[in-house]
């Protein structure tokens, strides 16, 4: 019996799937574990502000992130609610080790046209991450980002902010999430 018992626990060592990079984060490289904080099922709720109409909308994020199994991006899935309209997407946050440059990939399958994948250079800097999207031309085309202020555990403060100048920046979309 207490061989039984005792191949019984080596298959099960031997077969059970190594651990989540969120449960030992200190797996990854002091760059990604940056990134983690990011990791798990999050829910966002915040408000919109469209900066022609005035007008205010609503959105909700359904966000679930998990580690690749080689560890080296972070997944996340994301089913979100703007405005009333559905916007479906999967979105990669990695660090590159030669450009020293931590990326947010993001592809749409739907609420957005998928031949334009959004691609962003983030900086992290304490507990604040912001992704770049589009640099402002002054009098040609705004600028705009996102920024995560991450605190306290378990929950992140956005902004979607927009820039004429890109020294200047307007909130057009804010919100809270929570880790579920």
């Amino acid at each position: 019996m207490k061989r039984a018992i005792g191949g019984l626990i080596c298959v099960l060592i031997v077969c059970a799937p190594a651990a989540a990079p969120a449960d030992g984060a200190a797996h990854l490289s002091p760059e990604l574990q940056k990134l983690d904080v990011s990791s798990g099922r999050w829910r966002f709720h915040g408000t919109t502000r469209d900066a022609k109409t005035g007008k205010v909308g609503a959105f909700t994020w359904n966000e679930d992130c998990r580690w690749s199994p080689n560890a080296r991006y972070l997944e996340c899935t994301f089913s979100n609610v703007w405005a009333g309209r559905r916007v479906e997407s999967l979105v990669v946050d990695t660090y590159n080790a030669k450009d020293h440059d931590y990326w947010h990939y993001e592809l749409f399958s739907s609420g957005e046209p998928g031949t334009r994948p959004f691609v962003s250079r983030m900086a992290i800097r304490g507990d604040t991450w912001t992704e770049y999207g589009r640099t402002a031309i002054p009098g040609r085309r705004s600028g705009e980002r996102i920024v995560y202020r991450w605190g306290p555990p378990g929950r992140v403060h956005v902004a979607i902010e927009r820039s004429e100048d890109g020294v200047h920046w307007n909130v057009e979309a804010q919100g809270d999430g929570r880790k579920q």
